[in-house]
C-alpha cells in the first residue's frame, strides 16, 4: 500500500454540504436582503419621485444585483428625500 491517496480514496458525504456551497448560498441571501431593503425603501420614498423616475429606479434595483440597491441606498435615497414635501410645516 502506497501512502499517497487518489481521489477514489477519498471518502465525501453526500448529505454535508461543502463550503463551497454554503459560501455561495449566504452570497445570495446577502443579495436577496439588500435588494429587498432597497425596494422597500424606494416604496417608502416613492412621493418624492414621479411615477417614470420610481420604475427607473426599480428596474435598477432590480436588473444590477450589487450595484442598483447600493446607488439607491447611496445616492436615490437622498435624492428622493429632497423632492418630497416637508412633513413639519
Amino acid at each position: 500500500m502506497t501512502a499517497s491517496r487518489s481521489f477514489e480514496d477519498v471518502i465525501v458525504n453526500p448529505l454535508l454540504p461543502s463550503v463551497y456551497d454554503v459560501v455561495w448560498s449566504l452570497v445570495t441571501v446577502i443579495v436577496v436582503a439588500l435588494a429587498v431593503v432597497a425596494l422597500v425603501s424606494l416604496a417608502r420614498a416613492g412621493r418624492g419621485f414621479t411615477s417614470v423616475q420610481a420604475l427607473a429606479w426599480t428596474l435598477v434595483v432590480l436588473l444590477v444585483p450589487v450595484l442598483g440597491p447600493v446607488a439607491w441606498l447611496a445616492v436615490g435615497r437622498r435624492a428622493g428625500l429632497e423632492g418630497r414635501p416637508d412633513s413639519r410645516a
